[in-house]
């Protein structure tokens, strides 16, 4: 028996201050695709059905083995090694075996490859939601596995390197192994665009193209010069832009040349990120690099641009996942911490606060699928690659944008617990900006989506017939469409005012494609909030007189 002390207690509860009570049980463990009504609702409403088992076993990892390694993967960020200790030039980048697990399941899975390998309608969309699961395990590895998937249409362009890399690229064959790609499993991609001097305005890139011998598409050319954000070092090959004497080009630049070399890739140095951070991202020069020119000498960025399409779905659909996983821990927070006398989930002001938050996520989740399934349309339907075009810029606009504050508010419903690094909220938060400035910041995003009306006329009648669907059924919803019936019809002085066109379009195509979804509790919810005139800029203002307790239901984190 425990010695007693002067109290005449036994020693051990001399130690012992306090019971742990009151605290959630552990999320990790559940599958993640099970617990996503309103993810599952938008496969099968956009024609993924045929991908439910892959979907609900990739689910049950994400949610597992993998979400252990994505911790694991942003604590042991990449390094980079200039030089070998011989002092011979290298430019390797190594990552903790966490990284290399989550890529290996990305890969495996073919999220970089299903939409080119899987014949029929909903290929973008079962991928989408396969991105859309992998990114609430780990967001780093999203972004090579973002390009190799973007990189095909854009290599396309230049059909003989397209039968060379392609079936490479293809690959469900992870090989991280720094080696020609003809001796490899498979193959990564990643991209070169932006430099010190131009940013988002790529055509005032100074990278020089030589010609080797013959000038033009699919010859070999020596690339001088230097790009600013270089991501995915590591990858077996990337896309760039330089100036040839024709103009600015796309070229396809590997790590390898010809003869069995390494190229002249030099890294500088890693960039030190708020977030992403298990991803290398990097400064580069180029020292008569070997390259060679994809798609017509001149037109880089139209060449590149089908690739920027693409990415863009990804920052929607990275954004739209992390506002999900932020939505869900604070759910299941909710549903067991108790205060004040009940759980907070019955707490009228909380359930305002959830509730408003889980119409974010509906509103984003129903418009990146949308979009995803208009590009799995867009060779057969001139409508669907209309929309497309338009749709990704402006869903990339907003998705991306509401993302920061939507997980500022999900730590809010945590308190603390949400502030600390054990917990998975404050690498989400993190996380959040990178999709808003990848691709294109938000003025960027205004200004495509006013150069697409006047270059491309259609897009604007292809959103407005899309809206016109929904027209009768909500009269929040009519009103927004007229007040955009009349702002394009108007004398404004759009590039001012782009901003405010374009949130009145994506607002009023998210209210429209919920109502079109027949869920009429949530569609009428989000229509007041975020269409009506009482609507609040910041969470936990929903109107009176809504039916939260079906929204609520559908955002629990709970397996179906």
């Amino acid at each position: 028996m425990a010695a007693n002390n002067a109290h005449n207690l036994p020693t051990a509860t001399l130690w012992k201050t306090h019971d742990v009570t009151n605290q959630p049980p552990p999320f990790e463990g559940r599958n993640l695709y099970a617990a996503d009504t309103v993810l599952r609702d938008a496969v099968h409403r956009e024609g993924g059905s045929w991908g439910e088992d892959q979907l609900h076993q990739y689910g049950e990892r994400v949610g597992g083995a993998l979400w252990e390694a994505g911790f694991d993967a942003n604590r042991n960020p990449p390094e980079l090694h200039t030089h070998d200790r011989y002092g011979h030039r290298v430019d390797q980048v190594t990552f903790h075996p966490a990284y290399h697990q989550l890529m290996d399941a990305a890969i495996g899975n073919g999220l970089h490859a299903l939409s080119w390998d899987q014949d029929g309608v909903g290929a973008q969309v079962v991928r989408s939601a396969l991105m859309y699961l992998h990114n609430q395990a780990e967001s780093g590895t999203m972004c090579p596995v973002t390009m190799t998937h973007a990189a095909v249409p854009a290599l396309r362009h230049q059909p003989d390197v397209a039968r060379i890399w392609e079936p490479r690229i293809l690959s469900r064959q992870y090989d991280a192994r720094f080696l020609p790609p003809e001796q490899k499993t498979g193959v990564t991609l990643g991209m070169g665009m932006t430099e010190k001097q131009g940013g988002s305005d790529v055509r005032a890139n100074t990278t020089q193209a030589i010609p080797v011998g013959a000038e033009g598409p699919g010859r070999d050319y020596e690339l001088i010069g230097h790009k600013w954000f270089f991501s995915a070092p590591m990858s077996d090959a990337f896309l760039v832009l330089a100036q040839s004497r024709g103009g600015l080009s796309c070229f396809l630049l590997p790590r390898w040349c010809p003869d069995g070399s390494v190229n002249a890739i030099r890294i500088q140095r890693l960039k030190d990120k708020l977030g992403n951070r298990s991803n290398a991202s990097s400064e580069v020069e180029f020292l008569n690099a070997h390259a060679v020119m994809v798609g017509e000498e001149g037109r880089g960025v139209a060449t590149i641009i089908d690739m920027v399409a693409q990415t863009r779905l990804d920052c929607m659909i990275g954004s739209g996942s992390l506002m999900r996983h932020g939505l869900a821990h604070a759910m299941h927070h909710c549903a067991h911490r108790k205060a004040f006398g009940s759980t907070l989930l019955k707490q009228p002001l909380m359930r305002n606060v959830l509730a408003d938050l889980a119409l974010e996520v509906e509103g984003a989740t129903a418009l990146t699928f949308r979009v995803a399934a208009a590009l799995d349309r867009q060779q057969d339907d001139p409508a669907e690659a209309a929309f497309a075009r338009i749709a990704t810029a402006l869903g990339k606009y907003w998705i991306c944008k509401r993302a920061a504050g939507h997980i500022t508010e999900a730590q809010e419903c945590l308190g603390g617990a949400g502030y600390v690094e054990e917990h998975v909220l404050p690498r989400l938060y993190r996380e959040a900006p990178v999709n808003a400035i990848w691709e294109g910041s938000g003025n960027i995003q205004c200004l495509d989506v006013l150069r697409a009306m006047q270059k491309s006329p259609e897009t604007v009648q292809v959103v407005m017939d899309e809206l016109r669907q929904a027209r009768g059924e909500n009269r929040h919803l009519d009103a927004a469409i007229q007040r955009i019936e009349s702002r394009l019809g108007g004398n404004a002085e759009l590039p001012m005012e782009a901003r405010v066109l374009v949130e009145d379009l994506v607002l009023a195509l998210q209210g429209g494609l919920l109502v079109r979804a027949g869920r009429q509790a949530v569609a009428d919810a989000f229509c007041a909030a975020r269409l009506g005139p009482e609507r609040t800029l910041l969470y936990g203002g929903l109107p009176d007189g809504l039916d939260t307790d079906i929204i609520l239901t559908r955002a629990s984190p709970q397996e179906a």
